[in-house]
């Protein structure tokens, strides 16, 4: 297996749930803390801004870490609207997802922006989880090339002892009833781990875009976990991706590091 990193595996609850539906989400997530250190998987939720800090009271202890969907590239200042990484860090977030396809498609945020933001979380002591993915179906080659010319420049301002979390997402897979093949997968990610080599924080790759159950064995050998979707709104789907993930990395109960 290429990556020996410890696993990772979460998921954004967009836009897709009302307060009292992500307070009843979360509690059910919460139980799933003590199965994903059985299992030696890492495991984080991203709810809306509204539901951050009671994510942080509902996960606190659980081992599930709680992320945001966005971040400012300042720490403070005049942005009507715009969330402060520093106060992210302040109220207990660990990952800040940046990038994302809908950012750039709907808001306008390109790699300049991406960038700036990764660095402002970076500098907060908060992980960036950096959205990525070519547009269209093309090879793996072309696929590649776009996505490691995307990963580097947001990277551009990140120091290399940082942590990362990349999330390879082709915009062509996201909301499909089919994830990418296995074979486009773990080739692309196989060339993007080469690219970021030269990194010594740790960089962990992530595969999203209709990732779900069933999927991870499949492409291990190029990623260190999933990204979930609307498949993981299900926590039962979610508990057994975290299952898949400790099995096929001989990280769950019963099994060992080779």
């Amino acid at each position: 297996m290429t990556s020996r990193q410890r696993p990772l595996v979460g998921v954004s609850l967009k836009m897709y749930f009302g307060l009292a539906r992500t307070r009843s989400y979360l509690t059910e997530v919460a139980a799933l803390g003590a199965h994903a250190e059985a299992c030696g998987v890492d495991a984080f939720v991203i709810p809306d801004f509204l539901s951050i800090t009671t994510g942080i009271d509902l996960l606190r202890g659980t081992g599930i870490a709680v992320g945001a969907q966005d971040a400012s590239w300042e720490d403070f200042g005049a942005l009507t609207g715009e969330v402060s990484p520093a106060a992210l860090a302040e109220a207990g977030v660990r990952y800040v997802e940046l990038g994302h396809a809908e950012r750039r498609r709907m808001f306008a945020e390109d790699d300049i922006v991406t960038a700036r933001k990764a660095a402002a979380v970076a500098r907060n002591g908060l992980v960036p989880l950096i959205c990525f993915g070519e547009n269209t179906r093309v090879d793996v080659e072309d696929a590649a090339r776009v996505t490691i010319a995307q990963v580097l420049a947001a990277l551009e301002d990140v120091p290399p002892e940082a942590e990362v979390v990349l999330g390879y997402e082709p915009n062509w897979a996201i909301g499909a009833s089919e994830p990418a093949s296995a074979e486009h997968v773990v080739g692309v990610t196989t060339r993007l781990r080469e690219a970021v080599a030269h990194r010594t924080g740790t960089t962990r790759i992530l595969y999203g875009g209709s990732a779900g159950p069933g999927l991870f064995a499949q492409v291990a050998d190029g990623v260190d976990g999933l990204f979930l979707g609307r498949f993981a709104h299900d926590v039962a789907n979610f508990r057994t991706v975290i299952s898949e993930i400790g099995a096929t990395r001989g990280t769950g109960p019963g099994t060992h590091d080779a």
